[in-house]
Order: C-alpha cells, then structure tokens, then sequence
C-alpha cells in the first residue's frame, strides 16, 4: 500500500518513468506540480509557489497505494520529503546533467540555463 515517490532533477524522466510504473503497477498517479497547479488555479513560478508545495507534500503524503512524481524543487524543503516518507518509499533519480542538457528544452525550463 506504500506510494512510490519519484524525485530528482528536473528533465531527469521522473514524468516518464511514473507514467510507466502507473501503467506497469495498475497504480494511479499524482504529479505534485500538477496538482498543485489544479489546486491553486497558479503556475509554477508565482509567489508562494514552494510553500504551497509542502501543502500539497502533505496531502498527496497521506494517500495510499499512489506513483508520485514530484517537482525538481521538493527537496529543497526537508519537511516535504518527511511528509512523503510517511507513507512511501522515495527514489532518486540520478540522471548526468549533461544528459539532461542533451535532451530538454533549455528555453522551457529556466532554471537549466544557468
């Protein structure tokens, strides 16, 4: 009944890999950074965007039996990653930067650029 929380770098395939593991496990899916998004009626860069995020840690923490793909920026918040813990198993996705860099859209995603 545990979760399975995805974390890692942004454009390091944690979409990719929970919509396979949904598929594989029968399992449903929750993107954080959608839900939040649907929750809030907000994009990703407004204001309070992060401490929304943990709000949204909490509650998707609480769920059962759930693929979790979460935004690259989670981690920055230790509290998100408690809440996730309670009732899931996390795994990093470590994929090489410059794999990253070969595949995304730098211009879609800011924070990259740097």
């Amino acid at each position: 009944m545990e979760n399975i929380v995805l974390i890692g770098m942004m454009g390091c395939g944690k979409t990719t890999i929970s919509n396979l593991l949904s598929k594989e496990l029968s399992r449903p899916l929750i993107d954080i950074d959608e839900y939040l998004v649907d929750k809030y009626d907000m994009t990703i860069s407004e204001d309070y965007f992060r401490e929304r995020e943990t709000i949204c840690c909490q509650e998707v923490g609480l769920l059962e039996n759930y693929i979790i793909s979460t935004g690259g920026g989670v981690i920055k918040n230790p509290k998100n990653i408690e809440a996730l813990q309670r009732n899931g198993i996390i795994i990093y996705i470590d994929r090489p930067v410059e794999l990253i860099l070969s595949d995304v859209e730098i211009a879609a995603r800011p924070l990259l650029k740097d």
